[in-house]
């Protein structure tokens, strides 16, 4: 089939080998890769009850037909296993440019199960699998390992991903690292890598998978690109970046702060994204191939951290450790975020984590904690965490672990074990149905909906009928998922686009329903897993404190429940599920 090689490779850690299977057609036309092919796969091969640590559990790399194409979005890579933190479908991406050479590799998808018994490092081609001691590295943090493991493979062009100590000591929201700076950051896919004792893995090859119209696929490409290089979008995310999105979501009373007890942060204008290209030195990056460079390459010039190199901050980071850490002035957020990327650690669930423990300390739950802007203080406790030393070893089982022990289950916020993202509900009411039916957690990129209600072009007061919509932008991702494209090209490609895509790279003649279908089928696919692995509708929910604790300049914004039900109810009923969120 075009677009795809048709083949799995599986490596086997416990006993050193590894095998090439087929994957047939109708697989990859049902799935076409990413995150569909990834939960087909979980679903075949893991067993249900898993633990999601132990040598039985799979870790599994995909790409999808655009990437390593001229497509200017598909400079990223996916990796899918049963997720440590929650115990449910597990998802992950990754921008960067280690994608297009993980496809040169010539899989569709690459699984790795078993364990190894003393660190090692893979180095997978076209030619097959070599497995090296690690042992030289084991406890390195990120940026060294990833350096030490290209020059040991000596190949031009190579890529790697690595864990750094976090993963190593099975840190639950631990992340896979490439590129630096690049992280598939959510859901502890960097524990699963620790568990089987895989320090790292280096990609090289030379394959190219059969395009059934690449003169075609060029020609939309290069137009597309002609039309959008100079929009207004392309050039805000090219100059401000993702941390443009700090003021837009404090101006709406969106920015969660100081754990979850206020929608805006008063000192938001220091670790702005003014603040960051008038007080630093900012220039922008971008993955493979990519026009837009949303990434900023920033370097500090003045103050105790100056000379300090990161790509970022982000706004998640901002958010989550700017914000819920109360952490200012941007400089010393730049270096919190240079401490989880050195270590390994999600600094969403990271920046989670260490302002409900600061929360705990003043309440009297746990002793020894930071305050709030003790930046020393955090940093502090990042590296316990990562290392599982003193506290940290607790802190490293996440939020729910955490709040069921302390009995603070009710202040604890999280969906389904996983801690949100920086748009917070009781402003946003679109994103309590996002992050209470979201496949994998508290997770905005499942549905991107808080955009829509951000731009105002879908009411916030609306309730019958806004889970219609919300289909619409949930199914548009999924499909994203499985091509693996980046959001921040969705009006630029759209449902047009990605029909074009996959007309070129794949030869399927489709239809937009198909396409609305193609995302439904990844949705239900993550679904199912999760009801195998335990879930009900009892889990699409938010915590407690959500519908009571208000926000905003008259603290009266809070989450309705009875709205929320209500939209649950449609959001079923549109999915074809039952009444207790169950597939048909």
């Amino acid at each position: 089939m075009y677009g795809f090689y048709g083949k799995l490779l599986r490596v086997n850690l416990t006993d050193k080998t590894h095998t090439v299977e087929d994957l047939p057609e109708d697989v990859m036309k049902e799935n076409l890769g990413g995150k569909a092919l990834g939960a087909y796969l979980l679903l075949k091969y893991l067993p249900p009850k898993t633990d999601p640590l132990s040598p039985e559990s799979k870790l599994i790399f995909t790409t999808g037909p655009a990437q390593d194409t001229t497509v200017s979005a598909a400079g990223r890579y996916g990796v899918f296993a049963k997720s440590p933190l929650t115990g449910i479908f597990g998802e992950s991406y990754s921008g960067g440019h280690t994608a297009p050479m993980m496809r040169r590799t010539g899989y569709d998808a690459i699984m790795i199960e078993g364990a190894s018994s003393e660190p090692v490092y893979l180095h997978i081609t076209d030619q097959g699998v070599e497995f090296n001691d690690a042992s030289d590295l084991w406890g390195k943090e990120t940026y060294e390992t990833e350096e030490a493991l290209v020059e040991k493979v000596g190949v031009k062009g190579a890529q790697a991903i690595v864990i750094g100590p976090a993963g190593e000591n099975l840190v639950k929201y631990s992340c896979i690292k490439n590129n630096k700076w690049r992280s598939a950051g959510r859901t502890g896919m960097g524990a699963v890598m620790g568990s089987k004792k895989v320090k790292g893995v280096v990609f090289s090859g030379s394959q190219k998978a059969p395009l059934y119209d690449e003169d075609k696929l060029k020609a939309y490409v290069k137009n597309m690109v002609k039309e959008c290089v100079n929009t207004v979008r392309t050039q805000n995310m090219k100059e401000k970046g993702t941390p443009y999105m700090v003021e837009v979501t404090n101006k709406a009373s969106a920015f969660p702060t100081r754990y979850w007890a206020e929608g805006s942060f008063d000192k938001w204008e220091d670790i702005s994204s003014d603040r960051m290209r008038a007080d630093m030195e900012v220039s922008p990056t971008a993955c493979a191939r990519c026009f837009m460079a949303c990434g900023k390459l920033s370097k500090v010039t003045k103050g105790r951290h100056k000379g300090l190199v990161v790509e970022g901050p982000e706004y998640e980071t901002l958010y989550a450790i700017g914000g819920l850490c109360c952490v200012s002035p941007i400089e010393e957020v730049v270096y919190l975020n240079d401490v989880c990327d050195r270590l390994g650690l999600d600094t969403i669930s990271g920046g989670n984590v260490a302002s409900f423990a600061i929360e705990m300390g003043i309440r009297g739950k746990l002793e020894g904690m930071p305050d709030y802007g003790d930046v020393d203080g955090i940093a502090d406790l990042f590296h316990k965490i990562a290392y599982r030393k003193g506290v940290g070893d607790f802190l490293a089982e996440g939020i729910r672990h955490i709040s069921e022990q302390l009995d603070m289950v009710d202040y604890a916020v999280h969906a389904k074990g996983m801690e949100p993202a920086g748009y917070d509900p009781r402003a946003l009411p679109g994103m309590s149905l996002g992050y209470a039916v979201s496949s994998r957690g508290g997770c905005h990129l499942r549905s991107s909906f808080y955009m829509g209600e951000l731009r105002n072009e879908i009411p916030k007061d609306m309730v019958e009928g806004k889970a219609k919509i919300f289909l619409d932008f949930e199914s548009r991702n999924a499909l994203e998922d499985s091509l693996i494209l980046c959001r921040f090209y969705q009006q630029f490609i759209g449902w047009d686009g990605m029909l074009e895509i996959l007309k070129h790279t794949t030869g399927m003649d489709l239809e937009l329903e198909d396409l609305y279908a193609y995302g439904r089928h990844a949705t239900n696919l993550a679904r199912k897993f999760n009801i195998r692995e335990g879930l009900t509708g009892a889990d699409d929910k938010l915590p407690k404190r959500l519908f009571t604790d208000g926000i905003g300049p008259n603290k009266d914004m809070v989450v309705n429940a009875d709205n929320l039900k209500i939209m649950l109810k449609e959001y079923y009923e549109l999915h074809g599920w039952d009444e207790n969120g169950m597939p048909k």
